[in-house]
């Protein structure tokens, strides 16, 4: 029978050097007590990392640069314990190509309270989302909602719309189709602009 170290080492292995977790990533291994126990063998043969209390990472290594730091990203989604977890607002914007502008900080959306921690010597926000992270919707249009919610009602114009109407798949808008109901009139008023253009019914000029 496969020990739980076996198929804990297993399962990390399988996620990839980058990858930051939690004891709660193996609790379908064995008890608390004895993933704690692996985990601290493990970190002590130097096969991964300890970055704070309750949080590890399988770390990246480099030729020249020996064990790299902890992407911030990974950090994030551990944190978030499984919940949604999106770039902010301003860079969703920018991800999408609605803007410019890179935020200096990079700050995370989720479902759950505000909050923050020091990680390896970087401070992850986890920022609670103005407009709810959607598991209806994919990933593309969860984005969208983000960025719409941080240009703010006034400030979509034309050209922000017609980008919209040529990134967005069907699939996209047909999830924001029936969600509607769960934003704002101004941001269901937005999407029912961009379908509309998306199906050729209005043109709006660049």
């Amino acid at each position: 029978m496969t020990s739980i170290t076996d198929k804990l080492i297993n399962r990390i292995q399988r996620k990839k050097r980058g990858w930051v977790f939690t004891p709660k990533d193996f609790l379908d291994l064995g008890t608390r007590a004895a993933v704690d126990k692996v985990l601290s063998r493990l970190t002590k043969q130097a096969m991964i990392r300890r970055l704070d209390r309750g949080l590890y990472d399988y770390p990246k290594q480099h030729k020249l640069l020996g064990t790299l730091a902890p992407d911030p990203d990974s950090i994030a989604r551990a944190l978030a314990a499984g919940g949604q977890v999106y770039p902010s607002g301003a860079m969703a914007a920018n991800l999408l190509g609605l803007s410019t502008q890179v935020p200096a900080k990079p700050n995370y959306l989720t479902n759950s309270p505000t909050r923050s921690r020091r990680v390896a010597g970087q401070i992850i926000r986890l920022t609670r989302a103005r407009i709810a992270l959607l598991d209806e919707v994919s990933h593309h249009a969860n984005l969208m909602l983000q960025a719409l919610a941080y240009f703010g009602n006034g400030n979509i114009d034309d050209q922000l719309i017609n980008h919209c109407a040529r990134t967005l798949t069907d699939k996209d808008l047909a999830g924001l189709h029936h969600v509607k109901g769960r934003i704002p009139s101004w941001m269901a008023d937005t999407i029912h602009k961009i379908e509309q253009i998306k199906h050729g019914q209005i043109h709006h000029s660049n």
